[in-house]
């Protein structure tokens, strides 16, 4: 029999179908399922008092797949006056065979934290003004890590506020200088656990991280920032509709899956590395 379309019922059905599809709803197991909007999920952070750190093999592997796989999740600092921190929403990865990366050269006194275990924090001071924070990645001896270049303020805005002055609030965490000065990051915290549920520095899991990453999303990647070597490289990753992102450059491009990224052949070795991670 052929549908009839213009009778009432029938439109408004049709109507409410294309609703719900607009409004991200859908039927799962014979259920409506609603994605919840970014300002609930925000919500339901602030009000969550027990955070997770990501397990450490979450890691294990090479700093390009963890740098996207960071994105959406919580980089929280504890302090006396409570957590502070918020959503991960760009990351750039050096690898052990990057130009740019600390551990090009082998190890050394500053970045001997970077051949350790995973899931450490690597944290260093450069320019003489600015503390930057990273994430190890790879088994022990191998030196790689993501570099956390920015972040949506979530929880204790005004710790933040203490600790540094901005004209806005995307302008505290919107830089891997900014977000540790609103964070209080120091070299104090050079190797810190960030799997520990008690340090005072860790990631967390985002239990609501899919929905997260698809509000702020897509993942976009680009060329690194504020680097000469392997500067052609796309190991900048970042949540495209964050306005808390560092920089928008017109290199970015929609993020190849996860499982056919590999790491880029290094040019010819240079005699001391560079850049900043």
């Amino acid at each position: 029999m052929r549908r009839v379309f213009h009778r009432p019922d029938c439109i408004r059905r049709l109507v409410g179908r294309l609703e719900r599809r607009r409004l991200g709803v859908g039927f799962h197991s014979a259920k409506l399922v609603v994605m919840p909007d970014l300002r609930s999920i925000l919500a339901a952070l602030q009000a969550h008092t027990a955070f997770e750190p990501l397990a450490r093999a979450f890691y294990e592997p090479p700093a390009d797949v963890v740098a996207a796989r960071l994105l959406g999740h919580l980089l929280l600092r504890r302090t006396p006056e409570g957590l502070c921190g918020g959503l991960i929403v760009e990351t750039e990865a050096y690898l052990q065979d990057d130009p740019a990366c600390h551990a090009f050269n082998g190890i050394t006194p500053r970045n001997r934290t970077m051949f350790g275990p995973p899931g450490h924090a690597y944290v260093y001071f450069i320019y003489g003004n600015h503390h930057c924070v990273n994430a190890v990645c790879q088994p022990p001896g191998r030196g790689e890590a993501v570099l956390i270049r920015a972040l949506m303020v979530v929880l204790g805005e005004p710790i933040m506020c203490k600790h540094r002055v901005a004209r806005s609030r995307h302008e505290l965490t919107n830089g891997p200088g900014k977000l540790c000065a609103a964070l209080a990051i120091d070299l104090s915290l050079d190797g810190t656990d960030l799997c520990d549920p008690a340090s005072p520095l860790f990631i967390a899991a985002n239990p609501f991280h899919e929905a997260c990453v698809q509000w702020l999303g897509p993942v976009a990647t680009s060329q690194r920032i504020g680097i000469t070597r392997a500067a052609d490289w796309p190991l900048r990753f970042y949540l495209a509709n964050s306005a808390f992102v560092s920089r928008r450059t017109v290199t970015g491009r929609a993020a190849r899956p996860l499982a056919k990224r590999s790491a880029p052949k290094p040019p010819a070795p240079s005699a001391e590395a560079g850049g900043t991670g």
